[in-house]
């Protein structure tokens, strides 16, 4: 079977090069493609692979009670499994299901020190005990977060190279409007996307397939296997809050402002008390948290209120799997992601901004004067709004937030759209499918384009 490629083959190869490498932690939510990853690293630049799963091969949890040194690791490694080979400097060591035995994270220290062999752990670390694997691994380890694949991985999958896909970064640098075929044919591939999401099986399924048939039903098991994974690993206390919190989310998607309310999930219900339900969550991988702005200015660090957020799923094909049967004949069939108050946009585009870098989401609502915009990023000196427009409309408060005096940090925008790329000497216009660049976009040092015509957009 082949292997959908994945960003985090180039990363793998730059550690393993690396002659300062520290033992690795791959996190991220379940089933992103891990241990599939990881796998096909090992064996195709390792002599020798071990591969030990702390929830199938529960007999290996024993492995540290005699210590962490690594030669009594070893040692008891091979009482178990005595056909094992530990090859020095050509063996990969591959612990899986981290989260089954945090007292492996303590022998990483020894492995970092020792040298002679390579260490990667991986697990779902559904958050309840990472903060005890953080503290017992601080400075001897590194850390990757893997999400579900992004908009390039995924035309990857479809079969597009990469000269391709920089092609696109040149027709945004240089402001170059995309011809109407290719922007007609980005756009479908886009939609597929949004209706697919990024969870490797459902993509290989559609891959192999070349249709849709068969990836709801997977994509509705993903939703089901992540609660039972809430009931599992989360704390007996904060079980019911954290799946309340979960089964939520698609609720307050579809409401106009998209808050997300504690008070309205279970009566009685107060935001100090779920805040760790949220956190559960986002440090699990699977949602993203996107923060109201305290004020429009920089810097973006501390300066949001934490209780007023909205919740998107951390992979847009799961939130249109959650929803009801007739929405998903309106998506699947007419491609109508519009009609859902412009969450199915909104969703994507903060999970692209997400998977390109951007650790927090943030966004800014105002009742007087009117302001509300979608979100914010940053260059290297100028807060950057991010409108994303469901359906083509005025763009009175991305207007305002550059204009205005009182936003002095705001030098300029985007708007993301089904439109062309373009620029109007105030923002940008960018089609959706582009948002994955936008990082890599204000690095650029973005100065002096010629004004064009407003009728551009």
């Amino acid at each position: 079977m082949e292997l959908l490629k994945r960003k985090i083959d180039t990363y793998l190869l730059d550690w393993k090069n690396n002659p300062k490498r520290k033992p690795l932690i791959v996190k991220g939510a379940r089933q992103v493609g891990k241990t599939e990853s990881i796998r096909a690293f090992g064996k195709a630049n390792y002599e020798s692979v071990i591969e030990i799963n702390f929830v199938l091969q529960k007999k290996f949890r024993a492995i540290f009670d005699n210590g962490y040194e690594v030669e009594t690791i070893i040692k008891n490694i091979s009482l178990l499994e005595p056909s094992w080979r530990f090859i020095p400097y050509k063996t990969l060591i591959f612990f899986d299901e981290l989260q089954k035995c945090p007292d492996c994270a303590t022998s990483l220290k020894s492995f970092c020190q020792d040298g002679r062999y390579d260490v990667i752990c991986s697990g779902s670390l559904m958050g309840i005990y990472y903060e005890e694997i953080e503290s017992n691994a601080v400075g001897f380890k590194e850390d990757f977060e893997m999400h579900s694949m992004d908009f390039e991985e995924f035309l990857w999958a479809k079969g597009y190279q990469p000269e391709q896909i920089e092609d696109m970064y040149h027709h945004m640098t240089a402001l170059q409007p995309f011809s109407q075929l290719e922007l007609d044919t980005m756009t479908d591939i886009f939609r597929d996307y949004m209706s697919l999401g990024g969870m490797p099986e459902v993509v290989k399924m559609y891959i192999d397939n070349g249709h849709f048939e068969g990836t709801l039903e997977l994509q509705r098991q993903l939703l089901k296997d992540y609660e039972e994974d809430i009931t599992k690993y989360a704390k007996h206390t904060d079980k019911a809050k954290i799946l309340a919190v979960y089964s939520h989310i698609s609720t307050f998607l579809a409401k106009e402002n998209k808050k997300y309310q504690i008070s309205k999930i279970a009566k009685g219900a107060r935001n100090r008390e779920y805040i760790g339900a949220v956190e559960w969550l986002k440090e699990a991988g699977v949602i993203n948290v996107c923060y109201c702005l305290s004020n429009v200015e920089l810097p973006l660090k501390g300066n949001y209120e934490t209780d007023y957020y909205k919740i998107y799923y951390h992979d847009t094909g799961l939130l249109i799997a959650s929803l009801d049967e007739e929405a998903q004949e309106d998506l699947r069939a007419n491609k109508n992601f519009g009609t859902y108050k412009g969450a199915i946009y909104e969703n994507v585009v903060g999970e692209m901004l997400r998977k390109s870098g951007y650790e927090q989401l943030y966004f800014y609502k105002h009742e007087s004067p009117s302001l509300e915009m979608d979100f914010f990023v940053r260059d290297a000196d100028t807060l950057v709004p991010i409108e994303v427009k469901a359906k083509d409309g005025a763009t009175a408060s991305l207007n305002n937030l550059i204009k205005w005096n009182s936003y002095p940090d705001v030098k300029y925008g985007i708007k993301l759209g089904y439109k062309n790329i373009g620029w109007n000497g105030q923002f940008y216009t960018f089609p959706y499918f582009l948002a994955f660049l936008l990082k890599r976009f204000l690095k650029t040092n973005i100065v002096n384009y010629p004004t064009v015509s407003e009728s551009q957009f």
